[in-house]
């Protein structure tokens, strides 16, 4: 969780609320791009097939396969950025931080699928499953790692310097130093 110290001492807490409030946004947007009705003359039929469409892409030629192949990759990559970002955590282990963004992107990539059974004009293709899932990870792998780390950087140097200032602030009159805490033995207990 990136927290900002205030001048008056109270927690900020900014880029959580941001991570929800764009991951909402994007996957409305989502939501909007892929479950809405098409009024189309005539449909292909449900790829359930790995990379047959991706084949099928490259068959058109490298500038429409690039375009149709970049549309699977970029739909849901936001995700790999924003998922960890409102999950708020700095200090975590890189791998469970992909393995749960990815797991996660796949998880809403499947629903987005399975709604689309019920949209007329919108068919079902496993290959953007895989092409939404691949933009997520990339996406996670790009930004993620490189940003928690300036992230945690500045938070050191942040929580240092608030910490030098605490221990280093001068004594009023009449106050005392007041040593370590006192702690109690551990008295065994009677037969």
């Amino acid at each position: 969780m990136c927290v900002r110290q205030s001048p008056d001492g109270r927690a900020v807490i900014h880029f959580r609320a941001a991570g929800v409030l764009l991951l909402l946004a994007h996957l409305l947007f989502v939501g909007w791009l892929t479950l809405r009705p098409l009024d189309v003359p005539w449909m292909t039929a449900a790829n359930l097939r790995p990379l047959d469409g991706i084949r099928a892409d490259l068959a058109l030629g490298p500038v429409e396969a690039a375009h149709r192949i970049g549309e699977g990759l970029l739909l849901l990559a936001p995700l790999g950025v924003l998922l960890p970002m409102a999950g708020g955590r700095l200090l975590v282990s890189p791998w469970a931080s992909l393995a749960r963004t990815v797991a996660a992107g796949a998880l809403i990539s499947m629903a987005i699928e399975l709604a689309q059974t019920g949209v007329p004009g919108q068919v079902v293709d496993v290959d953007s499953l895989l092409l939404n899932t691949t933009g997520v990870a990339l996406a996670h792998l790009l930004v993620v790692p490189m940003s928690r780390a300036r992230l945690r950087r500045g938070n050191r140097a942040g929580a240092g310097d608030l910490t030098r200032l605490v221990n280093e602030r001068p004594m009023s009159r009449g106050e005392a130093p007041q040593g370590s805490t006192p702690t109690i033995s551990r008295v065994g207990i009677a037969p």
